[in-house]
């Protein structure tokens, strides 16, 4: 195998298959040794492997863009540290340095070289979110990145079998969260290892001494898939631009795509420029969003690795938003990140106008929550994701209270009452969010925090969408705004550390999406399950889509039927065009 240039196609296949199973062993692993809730059930994660020139060959099916393809161009930069021939066995690599892997010091890369007969065959890397870093709670206040907590450099975690203990004890004497966050790093350790493992075994069942020839098909067939779609598309050039919230005055994101034959290039000239804020994007995550935003427009059935996102080039003028410099305060580069393959989207409507989807509620939002219970002498830090909808899909709804662009999971109720003395009140759908369209958008959600303890406690929110909604495409309507409100008061500047009285509730109501085409077009039926499933209020239902709903239940009240009730549309209900 090791010589022939092309391989079988259905070999190809078969090998394929258990290399994505080796990353997906890695994976699993990271999930169930992780100490922190962000690692095992909101899966802030990333797991790859490389072949020996740092090309990333495959990612297991869980992830965040941000994160794998940051790590992917990170690995380059752990390579040109520590050159193939300078490791041993044993040996574990680690950095969370912004500017060369997932753009924020939370976020840390560990790698480990794989050896078979003495031999660099591989590398397998994760990047995960740290439970807490230190310096400032996250946020996005600090001015510098020397506020957001400590700063790993390129460096080894592990020499030769043997863990560096004096890492180990400077990163516990500088986060609030030494248990969880040492413990992760266990766990990056160890599923590496159990990669490293199931790899070397598929290599010997196959008598592979290398998996070079391999990866390279795998690779190559990718960006000739990737390029082959590209080629559908007609040359052109496709402008866009949206805003965020931003920190103390609003972010321009602005993207020119260009079509080139086989080749895309979006550029992102014109942008607000850094900000003196903690939402600076690095360019790795910058690049990271916008390649995975062209490959799932055009080409998302094909397999993710360093040959998807050849054929895309992505630029941003130094000292922009979307290309920081250092030392700036890049914390929450989520805020901003999150907005690119929307406003990718945008560029692209007229182009590909039956295969994207609108904008959603995009940033994710995070919120980290700190306290001590009633009768205990311990805080507690906790971090909390939440997902509003997702745009609406050009032949399908959105979807509700799911993570796009990140892919994340929100956190369950029972975690966040089990970890922490917090209470979460309210956890619904809320209905009206979803942007009005032919196909409507994703729903967002009403939550309520609070917490059971005798002092002030406090909350960090890194929330955007709350002065500029989702936007609709062709035609769609503005999915909701997201609200921030302390006891039903709206928070003027909810990015920064605010402190609560005991008694305090916290209402988190996250955007909808955008929606999808006319909504004059949608279908009726559609609007008036969307009212019977509460999606819809009769009142948003003829404003928005001129369908009149009423019913003949108690009171002309809405009544919810029962899942096997067939409607009679003599007897239930009535719908007609205003």
């Amino acid at each position: 195998m090791t010589t022939r240039t092309r391989l079988d196609a259905v070999l190809i296949e078969v090998l394929w298959s258990r290399v994505l199973s080796v990353v997906n062993e890695q994976q699993v692993a990271l999930q169930r040794t992780a100490f922190s809730t962000i690692v095992r059930e909101t899966q802030d994660l990333a797991c790859g492997v490389f072949d020996t020139n740092g090309w990333m060959m495959a990612q297991s099916v869980t992830g965040t863009p941000g994160h794998i393809n940051a790590m992917a161009t990170g690995v380059r930069h752990f390579l040109k540290e520590y050159p193939p021939g300078s490791l041993s066995p044993g040996d574990v690599l680690i950095t969370n340095d912004p500017w060369m892997t997932a753009g924020q010091i939370n976020d840390i890369t560990v790698l480990t070289p794989v050896f078979k007969n003495g031999i660099e065959v591989a590398y397998f890397a994760n990047t995960c979110h740290a439970a807490d870093i230190g310096g400032r709670i996250l946020s996005a206040e600090a001015r510098e990145v020397y506020e957001e907590g400590l700063r790993i450099p390129i460096m080894k975690l592990y020499d030769r079998g043997a863990i560096n203990q004096d890492l180990i004890s400077i990163v516990r004497a500088n986060v609030r969260t030494p248990d969880e966050t040492v413990g992760d790093l266990y766990a990056q350790t160890s599923c590496n290892d159990v990669g490293a493992r199931a790899l070397l075994s598929f290599m010997d069942e196959f008598d592979l001494d290398s998996i070079d020839p391999l990866s390279h098909e795998i690779i190559t067939r990718s960006e000739e898939a990737m390029r082959g779609a590209i080629r559908e598309i007609p040359n052109g050039v496709h402008e866009h631009e949206t805003w965020s919230d931003g920190f103390e005055e609003p972010i321009l994101i602005k993207a020119k795509v260009t079509i080139e034959d086989e080749d895309i290039l979006i550029d992102f000239a014109g942008s607000s420029p850094e900000s003196v804020r903690g939402i600076n994007v690095v360019f790795n995550y910058t690049h990271a969003y916008a390649s995975f935003a062209m490959k799932a427009a055009i080409s998302p059935d094909v397999p993710h690795n360093d040959g998807a996102f050849r054929p895309v080039h992505v630029s941003a003028p130094p000292g922009s938003i979307l290309n920081c410099l250092e030392p700036a305060a890049v914390a929450s580069r989520h805020i901003i990140g999150h907005f690119l393959p929307g406003v990718v989207f945008g560029a692209l409507a007229e182009a590909l106008p039956d295969r994207l989807m609108a904008p959603g509620s995009d940033p994710i939002w995070i919120s980290i929550w700190r306290g001590r219970p009633r009768r205990s002498d311990d805080r507690f830090t906790f971090s909390l994701f939440q997902c509003g909808g997702a745009g609406a899909r050009a032949s399908k709804d959105g979807l509700n209270t799911t993570g796009f662009p990140s892919g994340v999971a929100g956190v369950p109720a029972e975690s966040v009452e089990t970890l922490t003395s917090m209470v979460q009140h309210r956890r619904e759908l809320r209905t009206d969010s979803g942007g009005p369209g032919r196909f409507r958008g994703g729903l967002g959600q009403w939550t309520e925090m609070g917490c059971v303890t005798d002092e002030d406690w406090t909350v960090s929110g890194m929330v955007d969408r709350i002065s500029y909604p989702p936007e609709g495409l062709l035609g769609g309507g503005y999915g909701a705004a997201g609200e921030f409100r302390i006891d039903g008061t709206e928070e003027a500047q909810p990015k920064r550390l605010l402190v609560l009285d005991p008694g305090s509730r916290v209402q988190l109501n996250l955007p909808g999406g955008g929606g999808y085409g006319d909504p004059y077009t949608r279908d009726p039926e559609a609007v008036l399950w969307d009212v019977i499933e509460g999606y819809v209020s009769v009142e948003a239902a003829r404003r928005d889509y001129g369908v009149v709903v009423e019913y003949l239940g108690k009171d002309d009240q809405l009544v919810r039927l029962p899942d096997d009730y067939r409607l009679d549309p003599e007897a239930t209900q009535v719908l007609r065009r205003s």
